[in-house]
Parts: structure tokens; C-alpha cells; sequence
């Protein structure tokens, strides 16, 4: 039997495709997935859209952006299956939630003149929200979701104690309290390098270059994503390079290599 999508509008084309996909006659892939076992796929997708906004190609952000589509569609699906709630629920609700947050846009009292303004009033409303006023043991830092990469979750945390003042004046603060961190490294270092408080100072640092790529307005994730790009455009130039005059990596000495990998940067 071959399944048919109908003919009803590009979202219910789709939401009848996750139908079919995951009924009795659909794929025993599909119908064995669980939120669980979504959530690494749909990272993964995430990632991929990132990727092609940032390389440009309008194509790739227009597969990737359906790729996402369908993982949010999957998702719904799945709940709905266990009743816990539909589609017209999660749409309905970001609607709600987005003409709430911007009453400066749908209502008629609020008024802001800047983007820091809209970012201020977003807070508010949401700590409204969620209650955290009436609430004391819920924690500011809570919204945060754990889930996050490491470099993002440390990135939003230093933003939320910063809306109440817990942040340094100012850049050259922060660069002090690297160079703080980075001497405290080195001193474990010197003293044991296979000491467990290794792991625990680089974590230091690493948390204070994140707190001091927010105070320049930098995101660390899209800068550490950008450098690892960059780093593996270079290297693939090293590898070209020698193969064109017939050697391998193994074959090329540290200082061959890093000849190349200089000339690699004037190539943009």
C-alpha cells in the first residue's frame, strides 16, 4: 500500500508525512524513535544549519533549515502520540510567547527606543514568567538549560548574573582575571603536570575567556567555531601543498610543515 500525503497545505503535507512515517504501515525506523534518542539527531542537524549559514551557500540553508523542520515536526508527533500535547499547541504557544514578549510591537503602552531596551524588557517579561520572584528555590541561573555546548551554557550564564550587576566594569578586568587564571595553569603545570587539578584550572580559564569574549560583544562558540574552520582550511592547504611535490605528512618535518602553514595565510 503506498501512503498519500494529500493535498492540504505545506504543514499538513508534513505533518501527515511524520504521520505516515511513524504509523502501523510506516517505517520501523521511525516508529521505534523516542525523544531520547531524536535529541542527538537533532543537535547534529543544528549544527549542520550553522555550518551552511556560515559558509555562505543558500541551498545548504535552505535543506538544512528543512531538515530542522522535520526533527521539530518528529518531535511533535511523537508527544501528540502520548497525548501530551500537538502541533497546534507548540505553534500556538510561540505565537503567544512572541506577541507577549513584544509589547512594543502588539500592544499599545510600551514603547523602547533601542535594542538594549528590547533586551532588558525581554528579560523582565520572562522572569515575570516564570516566576522567579515568588519562587525562592528557583535560582536565577536555572533557565539555563544544561543540555547547552559547554562554551554556550557558560556564555549565557555570565549574561544572566550580569542583569543583576554580579560582572566586572569593564574588558581589562576580565584579561586580569585570565592572566590570573592562566598563571595559576602554569604553576600546576610546573608542579604536576598529571595532577588532577589540571583539568579544574584549564576549566577556570577557559570559563574567564568565555566571560571575556561576552564583555567584547564576542560569542565564543561562533568565534571557537570560526578559528577551528579557519585552522582546518590551513591544514588541508599544508596537505595539498606537499602532495603537490610529492610527500606525505609523515614524511615533512615540523618546520616544513609550519613553512607552508605560513603561506597559508596569505591566501584568503
Amino acid at each position: 500500500m503506498v501512503a498519500s500525503l494529500g493535498s492540504g497545505s505545506r504543514y499538513d503535507q508534513l505533518f501527515e508525512l511524520v504521520k505516515c512515517l511513524r504509523g502501523e504501515n510506516g517505517c520501523p525506523w521511525d516508529r521505534e524513535q523516542t525523544p531520547e534518542s531524536i535529541h542527538p539527531h537533532l543537535v547534529e542537524e543544528a549544527y549542520e544549519l550553522l555550518e551552511a549559514i556560515e559558509s555562505g551557500d543558500r541551498a545548504g540553508v535552505c535543506e538544512e533549515l528543512g531538515d530542522v523542520l522535520f526533527h521539530v515536526f518528529f518531535l511533535a508527533r511523537i508527544f501528540e502520540e502520548s497525548e501530551a500535547f500537538t502541533m497546534a499547541d507548540v505553534i500556538q504557544g510561540i505565537i503567544d510567547k512572541m506577541v507577549r514578549r513584544h509589547p512594543h510591537v502588539f500592544g499599545e503602552t510600551s514603547q523602547v527606543s533601542n535594542t538594549e531596551e528590547v533586551r532588558s524588557q525581554w528579560q523582565r517579561i520572562k522572569a515575570q514568567e516564570k516566576a522567579y520572584a515568588q519562587e525562592a528555590d528557583v535560582s536565577l541561573l536555572d533557565g539555563v538549560p544544561k543540555q547547552l555546548p559547554a562554551l554556550m551554557r557558560a556564555y549565557r550564564l555570565g549574561q544572566r548574573a550580569a542583569k543583576v550587576g554580579f560582572d566586572w566594569s569593564d574588558p581589562n578586568e576580565v584579561v586580569e582575571k585570565v592572566e590570573e587564571e592562566l598563571k595559576e595553569l602554569q604553576e600546576v603545570l610546573e608542579a604536576d603536570p598529571k595532577s588532577s587539578e589540571v583539568s579544574e584550572e584549564f576549566g577556570d580559564l577557559l570559563f574567564s575567556m568565555v566571560n571575556l569574549a561576552r564583555m567584547l560583544e564576542v560569542h565564543p562558540e561562533t568565534a571557537l567555531w570560526k578559528a577551528t574552520s579557519k585552522f582546518v582550511k590551513r591544514f588541508k592547504f599544508v596537505e595539498e601543498t606537499l602532495k603537490q611535490k610529492g610527500r606525505s605528512l609523515e614524511a615533512a618535518s615540523l618546520a616544513e610543515m609550519d613553512d607552508i602553514w605560513e603561506a597559508s595565510k596569505k591566501k584568503r
